[in-house]
């Protein structure tokens, strides 16, 4: 529709010089003629999924407000309709052997609109590291941010620059420190739209008992495995290779992991973070192997059941999970990994083993599940420093501090025979100011779960 001055509307999609508009047009691939004033000025819309009758018009094209304003009107339920719909579709044609078609849906995937703002939102506004920078020390936390990380990814042409990862560490159960690799905001987004393209054709080759790192399973699922296999009076798998690969995010071989991603479009993409380097207190340094951190299956009578580089593999016999073992480490020397002997064993179930902060033990015929020693033990220390950093507060802010740690607690170890130890007696005293001014007073806190739905006395909070 043109306006008094001969423009067209500002809603209007441009479908090009002199020709009508498209009945329905889709303003996430076509131009927006955009009216400032009596002027008209053209523009193509960086944001994909926007739908054109959410937004005003007339409205500004050069105005601070614009891209913050496109990217809060994103329809999010049709792009992440859309991203699914795509996965599935990889998925199937992987599921169907037709790898020409796997690689024209991967190479719609790494062009697709949606796909980018997806990635740009996980990334900036869903995922718990969103304030953390990179070595840049870019972060997006503004819709104004957002929009215009979507737009550089979605635009840019040149080829992808991949920066550095940050080395940080984090402590692990053992004491011990683990090195984390932290990508700029911009390489973390582009990975987003990379693994989006990637993950559904190798979810439908991964083994079925593998369960570290993968949509739609977790700890409770490798749990479950375990006592499908171990549990009852016929059970005949009693004896484990319990595993623990040598800093396996360290040590994996690239040039062998290329060659498993032969003909995926994002292969350079991927080639470029694996040698980005790391930068640890200002010094760069090169990554020859490793992945930063941010299978094999058995036709015979084994059955593993693995979680990222910790697994288990029950066997009939001792001798069986020896002869496992061994045919393990002849499997894992070309990809560069190692197992950590210190941590790699082979025991009976009547011993028990620890798995995922589990320990995994049957009495007689019976196989009982129930959180590890080591596990109640950082429980108890994480709730200790909880309190003593309460010391002087009141009741409110104790309890607001303890429910997080308590409510999590009780959720992870809900599934198993935690009973016994949700009834921990021991209560732990919050020491404050005596009551004056500041409102200060003494409060006991009962150590029970929080979690509405776990099993366990609760706790009334004082």
């Amino acid at each position: 529709m043109a306006t008094a001055c001969g423009a067209r509307d500002d809603r209007e999609p441009d479908t090009g010089p002199g020709d009508p508009a498209r009945k329905g047009a889709d303003v996430s691939t076509v131009g927006l003629r955009m009216i400032n004033g009596c002027g008209t000025c053209e523009r193509k819309e960086t944001l994909g999924a926007v739908n054109s009758t959410a937004m005003p018009g007339p409205f500004m094209v050069n105005g601070t407000d614009d891209a913050a304003l496109g990217w809060d009107a994103i329809n999010w339920r049709k792009a992440e309709r859309d991203v699914t719909r795509l996965r599935r579709r990889i998925f199937a044609a992987e599921r169907a052997g037709d790898s020409k078609k796997v690689a024209s849906l991967q190479r719609l995937m790494l062009r697709s609109r949606a796909n980018t703002l997806v990635s740009v939102r996980r990334v900036t506004q869903q995922n718990a590291g969103r304030a953390t920078a990179g070595v840049d020390g870019q972060v997006a936390l503004t819709s104004r941010d957002r929009a215009e990380l979507a737009d550089r990814l979605q635009r840019s042409t040149a080829p992808w620059q991949a920066l550095p990862v940050k080395r940080v560490y984090i402590p692990k159960g053992n004491k011990k420190l683990r090195p984390l690799g932290i990508p700029p905001i911009a390489d973390r987004a582009q990975q987003n739209r990379v693994r989006n393209a990637l993950e559904p054709q190798w979810e439908a080759r991964f083994e079925t008992r593998s369960y570290g790192f993968r949509p739609g399973r977790g700890c409770h699922d490798a749990i479950e495995a375990v006592f499908q296999t171990a549990s009852g009076r016929g059970a005949t798998r009693l004896w484990c290779l319990d595993f623990d690969l040598e800093a396996a995010f360290d040590h994996i071989d690239h040039d062998h992991l290329l060659s498993l991603l032969a003909g995926f479009p994002g292969l350079g993409l991927v080639r470029k973070w694996l040698k980005a380097g790391v930068i640890e207190n200002g010094v760069l340094s090169p990554t020859g192997e490793g992945t930063p951190q941010g299978g094999r299956t058995w036709p015979g009578s084994p059955v593993l059941v693995r979680y990222a580089d910790d697994g288990l593999v029950f066997c009939r016999d001792a001798g069986q999970a020896q002869q496992v073992k061994q045919q393990l480490q002849r499997w894992l020397e070309p990809r560069g990994l190692a197992f950590n002997q210190a941590k790699t064993k082979i025991v009976h179930l009547d011993d028990g083993v620890d798995f995922l902060s589990f320990t995994i033990r049957r009495f007689g015929a019976k196989l009982i599940i129930k959180p590890s020693a080591e596990a109640i033990a950082r429980f108890r220390a994480k709730t200790r420093t909880a309190v003593r950093s309460c010391y002087g507060a009141n009741a409110a802010a104790v309890l607001k501090t303890l429910a997080p740690v308590n409510r999590g607690w009780a959720a992870y170890q809900r599934t198993v025979v935690s009973s016994a130890v949700y009834a921990w007696p021991a209560a732990t005293s919050a020491r404050s100011t005596p009551p004056g001014p500041t409102g200060g007073s003494s409060v006991t806190v009962r150590l029970a779960p929080t979690c509405r739905n776990s099993p366990g006395r609760r706790s009334n909070g004082m």
